[in-house]
């Protein structure tokens, strides 16, 4: 290793005249690219052979990278240049990858940045995270070993996320003695699984990552292959920028720059298309019509912008927009929906809810969507189409989904930028899929709201009250339903107009067919909260007794309605006092595995955290804890009450 450290040497002009080095390169295109693939198949080896070949290690990088070898290398005496990308004490420890490395390099004709993915399949999502920005994904297969599931896994996500250009770099060859009928059975295996997907750019080329066989230059052991090595082919792939530029025009709005009273500007940066001052452009969703002023940016006003740069609009007309909002061409706008079909990818170890409301992050604009069951999940190995009532970690699934209000969209297909989502779970802020929408759905168009004249504020008024939820919520046993009872009593009493809903009265009837599950109960929620939300459209006081176990379902019932109106009331009752009021027998069968899915013993409750009134049934009776909160609907809202 130190004969190979004394002719190592980079570019001289880094240290000489790093302006000189950085203008050199700053009229270079830019190549993102992603390795990818099963595990061991030696991806972040390949990418140090490419630092180390582009001179792009520093000497002090390399003394480190030697004595690391020495330490923790996997490669005898030889230098373990994976240990240039598998930074973490973990990757270190294991010889795997677990986070996404970027890593820049340059040769004379091109820049790169390079993704290192994981390829154990429980971290597909961070593969798909690095691929989500990548123009070609490099697709390694162990020689000896050949196409594994998690390689076809990762060519249908590179075909899903939209790239376009594949190389198929076949690992190893050094292993099998640089056998051409090995390397012919793995292209061809490829070949059939890449037709299927209709991948259509696909690029094989045998390497060897450690002995560095046409990574840079062309292999003597190999002289069967007659094609160009994986740098040069890296060199001059074409990328297709022309295609974003010559798209119709759409800014999504990050940020409105307001530094003063003089001006307004509306910053981001340009997804598609080409605009200049006096452009006719439309505000979506609004739909409103103006013309571009200005094209601000920080190095003065320019007469052209165009799909890649950040810039700050103004307009000639004062329009109401907003950070969400898309500026696009007038003549040529995209749609607007709030229900769609989407292909999901899985990130998260908890499963998909059917019902659930999650945040969607969609450009610059965060909306909150409520999934259903999937149409199907994809199996990745045999493409086949598989009946799925929810999907796990790293399931891929198609399924339909519906925002609160309308997205401003294009299929991912055509738009990436504008078509390709996350989710986000309101509870844990994680997130939990990434999305492609396919498509607007046809009723989306065709169901309209239909306006009333009488208003929520009409009906309460004939019924000299204001409207509310009382949302009781608790285990099961809590005292929920008795208390329920009581105030709906008591302000039947005092002339007030109330409907009681309880859970177990609505599961026999709207409810009937739903169980237990996680998702079935999620569902219950949202139809039992859209039915409170429609009976305190009538003016009334709703009250209503459900176990609710988990916070986002709550959450999701309070986003219905004006904030005044939800009052969520928390019956905090201790697990062991609830079995011992147990006169069914219900948590006794749960314990004896009789009853699956029991909140408290085989499913979780998930506590309030801010709830508008704590009940502790421990202190206060049922009538005394009645009395108190129809005092805090009748009397002055105060949480001193």
């Amino acid at each position: 290793m130190s004969d190979q450290n004394a002719i190592y040497q980079t570019d001289a002009l880094i240290a000489e005249d790093i302006d000189a080095y950085l203008d050199q390169h700053r009229h270079k295109t830019m190549l993102r690219f992603i390795t990818c693939g099963s595990v061991d198949d030696g991806k972040s080896t390949l990418i140090g052979r490419l630092l180390y070949d582009s001179k792009m290690i520093f000497e002090d990088q390399l003394a480190a990278l030697e004595n690391d070898s020495k330490k923790v290398g996997t490669q005898g005496q030889e230098i373990d240049f994976a240990l240039l990308v598998d930074g973490l004490a973990a990757e270190r420890e294991q010889g795997i990858t677990i986070d996404v490395a970027y890593r820049f390099f340059a040769t004379e004709k091109r820049k790169f940045i390079v993704a290192d993915t994981p390829g154990h399949e429980q971290y597909t999502r961070n593969m798909v995270t690095g691929a989500s920005t990548a123009d070609l994904a490099v697709i390694l297969v162990d020689a000896r070993k050949g196409v594994l599931t998690q390689t076809r896994r990762h060519a249908y996500l590179a075909k899903l996320i939209g790239i376009r250009h594949i190389v198929l770099a076949v690992n190893k060859m050094d292993l099998v003695g640089y056998d051409r009928a090995v390397f012919d059975a793995i292209v061809a295996d490829f070949g059939s699984f890449a037709a299927s997907i209709e991948l259509a750019d696909a690029t094989a080329i045998p390497i060897s990552g450690f002995k560095g066989d046409n990574v840079t230059t062309a292999s003597t052991a190999m002289p069967w292959y007659r094609g160009p090595s994986l740098i040069e082919h890296l060199e001059a792939v074409e990328i297709d920028a022309d295609a974003a530029i010559a798209a119709p025009f759409r800014l999504p709005v990050q940020w409105v720059n307001r530094p003063s009273l003089d001006f307004r500007g509306f910053a981001g940066q340009i997804s598609t298309g080409t605009v200049r001052p006096g452009d006719r452009v439309r505000i979506l969703p609004s739909g409103r019509i103006t013309s571009v002023s200005r094209i601000v940016t920080m190095a003065g006003d320019l007469d052209e912008a165009v799909a890649g740069q950040s810039v700050t609009i103004t307009l000639a007309d004062e329009v109401d927009c907003s950070r969400g909002d898309v500026i696009a061409a007038a003549d040529a706008p995209p749609s607007a929906s709030d229900q769609f079909s989407a292909t999901i990818v899985w990130m998260d170890e908890a499963p998909l809810l059917p019902g659930r409301a999650y945040l969607l992050k969609l450009a610059t604009q965060t909306v909150s969507a409520t999934l259903r069951a999937p149409d199907h999940a994809i199996d990745v190995n045999t493409l086949q189409r598989l009946s799925a009532r929810t999907l796990g970690l790293n399931d891929i699934g198609v399924l339909d989904l519906a925002t609160d209000r309308p997205l401003v969209f294009e299929p991912f297909a055509d738009n990436p930028d504008l078509g390709g989502f996350i989710l986000i779970d309101r509870a844990t802020n994680a997130t939990v899929a990434a999305g492609m929408l396919r498509h607007a759905l046809r009723r989306a168009d065709n169901v309209h709201w239909q306006a009333t004249e009488v208003t929520q504020a009409a009906r309460a008024a004939i019924k000299g009250q204001q409207p509310r939820v009382l949302w009781f919520t608790g285990l099961s046993g809590s005292g929920k339903s008795t208390i329920a009872n009581l105030v709906e009593r008591k302000l039947h009493a005092l002339g007030r107009h109330t409907f009681l809903l309880d859970g177990d009265n609505l599961r026999h009837g709207l409810n009937q067919d739903l169980g237990f599950s996680d998702a079935d109960r999620v569902e219950n929620i949202r139809r039992a909260g859209a039915v409170a939300k429609l009976m305190a459209d009538a003016g009334l006081i709703v009250i209503t007794a459900f176990i609710s176990p988990f916070r986002a379902e709550r959450a999701m019932v309070r986003s219905m309605l004006p904030p005044d109106q939800f009052l969520e009331v928390f019956v905090d009752t201790p697990l062991d006092v609830a079995e011992a009021r147990d006169v069914k027998g219900l948590y006794a069968r749960a314990r004896a595995g009789a009853i699956p899915n029991f909140t408290g013993i085989s499913s979780p409750y998930e506590t309030p955290e801010r709830p508008e009134l704590r009940i502790d049934t421990t202190t206060e009776s049922a009538e005394e804890a009645a009395n108190r909160i129809v005092e805090h609907i009748v009397g002055v809202w105060s949480y001193a009450l």
